[in-house]
């Protein structure tokens, strides 16, 4: 990691500065006059609503095709139909396509026929879950933040880069970028001392914390997207992971009730940026930044570091376990070969 922050490891990740970007600090809009996604198109996960639906319609008014990726498609028409209603758009120009992040074979699915686009040039993975309770998928035994924050959209990023690789606009680079968050530096990652680390997510944990957990599955793909970015030529795809900071109207929050929903109100309505304004950062990693991106966290539309462990030996240790194990982990689905075959691309 050769890039030079104006910030500290150690100072980003503070909550005081978390405090200071949310209440004081607010990315800029990317404008037309700057980017003309015109030809293009671009896959949003998690795009019914909240963030989701607005990086669709942000990409949209920058001139690209989207495709709406969700799991509920009555719910796709209608956020389909609010982002065309204005406008004057050919039929595909919106589409709707069923994901479930849940089930690996509707994540094989739906790479499948991503596979029939004429162009594919951006990928914005925002879907996920936080959960409240501790609980375990029934197909893998993983612990279910885990599953779908993690296993779930790293198996999405490795299928969907040789069809971006493809499909591209000739002689300019995809992207992919996944959805992190401030609590990546936060989390004590306890399941990091474990080896392998991986199958300490599928044990009961004694001291499960639903924040802490949260946080783990976005290190998780830090630890993995920083390895990943090494074998893939920026050239060809950048992979960048973006935190668009704390929103309202996110669907995040679903599983909560009681006094937990009071005190995510209450905190929504003192910290919470509009869901447009943490778009934003999402749209800047896969428009504005180009290869300076690759590899890298992105916060406010700019580069910055990643958790501070990502800096010590013992993260990049980490990081290239928790590949290697990934990689084992959905060997399934061929993700070696795959990365062989992008990464002889330089």
């Amino acid at each position: 990691m050769a890039t030079t922050f104006d910030i500290s490891p150690e100072k980003r990740a503070s909550f005081r500065h978390y405090l200071y970007r949310q209440l004081f600090v607010t990315p800029p809009p990317v404008l037309q006059r700057d980017v003309n996604l015109s030809g293009k198109t671009a896959i949003i996960t998690g795009a019914n609503g909240g963030i989701g639906l607005e990086v669709a319609r942000q990409l949209l008014d920058l001139g690209c095709k989207v495709i709406l990726t969700v799991r509920d498609e009555k719910r796709g028409e209608t956020a389909r139909q609010e982002l065309i209603n204005g406008r004057s758009l050919a039929p595909e120009f919106v589409q709707v396509w069923k994901l479930d992040l849940s089930s690996y074979e509707s994540i094989i699915a739906f790479a499948e026929r991503a596979k029939t686009l004429k162009s594919l040039d951006i990928a914005i993975l925002s879907a996920g879950i936080f959960k409240v309770t501790e609980s375990f998928s029934s197909s893998t035994g993983y612990e279910e933040g885990v599953q779908i924050n993690f296993l779930a959209n790293m198996l999405l990023t490795v299928l969907l880069l040789p069809i971006i690789k493809e499909k591209r606009t000739p002689g300019q680079p995809g992207h992919i970028c996944v959805v992190s968050s401030d609590t990546a530096a936060w989390t004590k990652f306890e399941e990091g001392s474990s080896t392998p680390v991986l199958p300490a997510f599928k044990r009961k944990s004694p001291n499960w914390d639903m924040s802490d957990r949260y946080g783990a599955t976005k290190l998780l793909g830090q630890l993995f997207l920083t390895e990943l970015a090494k074998h893939v030529s920026s050239s060809v795809v950048t992979l960048s992971f973006a935190n668009p900071g704390f929103c309202s109207g996110s669907e995040l929050a679903r599983e909560t009730s009681g006094i937990i929903r009071v005190a995510y109100k209450i905190q929504s309505y003192i910290l919470s940026r509009k869901s447009f304004v943490g778009a934003r950062t999402l749209v800047h990693a896969v428009t504005t930044l180009g290869e300076k991106a690759h590899g890298q966290y992105v916060e406010d539309a700019k580069v910055q570091p990643t958790a501070v462990l990502m800096y010590k030996p013992e993260g990049l240790r980490l990081s290239k376990q928790v590949y290697e194990e990934t990689l084992d982990e959905l060997s399934f689905a061929g993700v070696r070969d795959i990365i062989d075959q992008v990464s002889k691309v330089r």
